[in-house]
């Protein structure tokens, strides 16, 4: 399986809470380009998953419209999401070639890190709306091959 992981799109730095911070015009165009390089490529996920907060649907939902896929909020993507939890939920879609995960730093970087066999998360740094593809052979740490690692700015 190819596990996408998507950091949401640059938000707003003032809302009601944290959970109802929304896209930024900005955040919206780095969402579009998100979109518009995954259909260049053909990279095309099978099935988006997002956090229940509004920045990172929003962007799920910019992405999904225009690569015309499933999208389904999980709340375990929410903030303090753990690698082994995100483990356990993504191997429920193994039929799947290829799924997006839409969330939140410092939550994938510490993903990305468990799957790759990184000791230190702290060594990623995990920009908004950057695109991360891990080659998961299995569903264990260590398992994850690194496929690409491509910050918005570059597509």
């Amino acid at each position: 399986m190819l596990l996408t992981l998507l950091r949401h799109a640059e938000a707003e730095s003032d809302a009601k809470s944290d959970f109802d911070r929304e896209l930024t015009g900005k955040g919206r165009e780095q969402a579009d380009r998100v979109a518009r390089f995954l259909v260049g490529r053909r990279l095309e996920p099978a099935l988006i998953l997002t956090s229940p907060l509004v920045r990172a649907q929003q962007t799920a939902q910019i992405v999904a419209q225009r690569v015309k896929v499933p999208l389904q909020e999980a709340a375990w993507l929410g903030t303090g999401m753990e690698p082994e939890i995100c483990l356990k939920e993504v191997q429920k879609h193994a039929d799947k070639e290829h799924v997006m995960l839409v969330g939140h730093e410092p939550d994938l970087s510490q993903v990305i890190s468990h799957l790759l066999g990184v000791a230190d998360p702290s060594a990623l740094k995990i920009r908004k709306a950057s695109l991360t593809g891990v080659e998961l052979a299995d569903f264990h740490a260590g398992c994850g091959l690194l496929h690409f690692f491509v910050p918005v700015r570059l597509m």
